[in-house]
C-alpha cells in the first residue's frame, strides 16, 4: 500500500466512518473507484482536486511525506457527519455575530445580522432545544454574562407566556436586545426589561406590541 492509498483511507474513515458509499457519493465518483484507491490504484488528478474543494484537504499532505492529520478546517471532526444524501454538512448550533450597540440605552447587546458564522455542538444546548447563539458584546448583563460569552438560544412561540426573571432574547422595531424581563405593574401591554449591570443600565418598559420574535436563553459557553 503506497503513501496516498494510505492516505485516502485515512480520509475515508475520518470523514465517512469507514463508508466507501458516502465517501463516492461525496466525491460524485463511484463505489468501486473509492475501492480502488484506497486498495491500490492511484487517484485520478480531478479526484484529488474534489478532496482539495470538498474536504478542505492539502495537496501538499495528499502528495507529500507529511503524516500530519488530513483535517484542516477548524470544525472538530466530532461534529462531522453526512445528510441522507450521504453529502457532509455539519452538526451544531450556529453563531449569529452581535455588537454593542445604542438601543434602550448604551450598551445594550444587539444582533446586527443573521448571517452564521461558526457552529458549535454542545449536546446539553441542543436537548434544551437552543437554535442559535449569540456573542455577547457589551456589559450590561455583567455579572451574569460577560463581554464575548456566548448565549444559547431557545425560541419562544407563545408570547403571551414568559417566566419572569429570566434572561430573553428579543428582535423588536427598536432592535434585538438581551434583559431579563418582569411583568409590568403599570400596563398589561407592557414587559419590564432590566439589565443586571443596574448601576449603568436602568429598567426600561417595552411595548408588547413592538415584539417581533423571542427566545429564551438556556446555556451560556464563558469565555476568558
Amino acid at each position: 500500500m503506497n503513501d496516498i492509498t494510505k492516505k485516502i483511507n485515512e480520509i475515508a474513515i475520518k470523514y465517512f466512518d469507514d463508508n466507501n458509499s458516502k465517501f463516492a457519493k461525496e466525491m460524485d465518483t463511484s463505489e468501486a473507484n473509492i475501492r480502488n484507491y484506497r486498495t491500490r490504484i492511484v487517484p485520478k488528478l480531478e479526484f484529488l482536486k474534489a478532496l482539495h474543494s470538498k474536504l478542505d484537504i492539502s495537496f501538499e499532505w495528499l502528495l507529500g511525506d507529511n503524516e500530519e492529520s488530513p483535517i484542516k478546517s477548524d470544525i472538530p471532526a466530532a461534529i462531522l457527519s453526512t445528510n441522507e444524501h450521504g453529502k457532509i454538512k455539519t452538526k451544531g448550533i450556529p453563531l449569529i455575530p452581535i455588537e454593542a450597540m445604542a438601543g434602550y440605552g448604551k450598551g445594550d447587546v444587539q444582533i446586527l445580522e443573521n448571517d452564521l458564522s461558526e457552529k458549535y455542538h454542545v449536546p446539553d444546548f441542543a436537548q434544551k432545544g437552543a437554535k442559535y447563539l449569540i456573542r455577547v458584546s457589551g456589559n450590561s448583563m455583567y455579572p451574569k454574562y460577560s463581554n464575548g460569552d456566548l448565549l444559547a438560544c431557545r425560541p419562544v412561540t407563545d408570547l403571551t407566556f414568559f417566566q419572569w426573571g429570566k434572561v430573553y432574547v428579543l428582535d423588536t422595531d427598536q432592535g434585538p436586545l438581551v434583559k431579563r424581563l418582569f411583568e409590568s405593574n403599570k400596563s398589561d401591554d407592557h414587559l419590564e426589561c432590566r439589565s443586571d449591570n443596574k448601576e449603568y443600565y436602568p429598567p426600561f418598559m417595552l411595548p408588547k406590541t413592538s415584539i417581533r420574535q423571542v427566545a429564551i436563553v438556556v446555556g451560556v459557553i464563558r469565555l476568558d
